[in-house]
């Protein structure tokens, strides 16, 4: 019998405005003058509107693209354990996930930026972690749709 990838369109978009959101949060009250001082960004200068509507939408594109792929791979990923009798909830399944396509894809970059562009190791955990629960998030949304 072939497997066939079920996409939702409706759990792709709800992981993608969370992930957007979520970004907000993060990079705004929680840890946004942090996050500005370790680029090297003064916080109190507010970028005009057309740069804040275009990193809006570039920002909100990137985040589709990573539900949209970050869905086959949890659909992948449900595969490989169902085929190998691995028992979990979907929470768990959901969390191993977005764990694994963490630490395989998104730490070795963030780890890039701190050995060849010089950023600081707090700026790497700022980044890392925000991408992390991102995952989480949407992956939480993804395997529920």
């Amino acid at each position: 019998m072939e497997e066939v990838i079920t996409i939702s369109t409706t759990g792709i978009l709800l992981a993608a405005f969370a992930h957007f959101i979520l970004g907000f949060i993060w990079y705004t009250p929680l840890f946004g003058k942090v996050w500005a001082t370790e680029m090297g960004i003064n916080f109190d200068d507010k970028p005009k509107t057309g740069a804040m509507i275009k990193g809006m939408v570039l920002n909100l594109t990137g985040c589709l693209l990573m539900a949209f792929v970050f869905t086959h791979n949890l659909d992948a990923w449900d595969f490989v354990m169902e085929k190998t009798g691995f028992d979990a909830s979907i929470t768990h399944r959901a969390l191993m996930g977005a764990f694994f396509t963490w630490l395989g894809f998104y730490v070795p970059t963030d780890l890039n930026l701190l050995a060849w562009e010089g950023k600081s190791f707090k700026l790497f955990l700022i980044n890392t972690v925000y991408h992390f629960l991102g995952l989480a998030v949407a992956a939480q949304i993804l395997v529920r749709f």
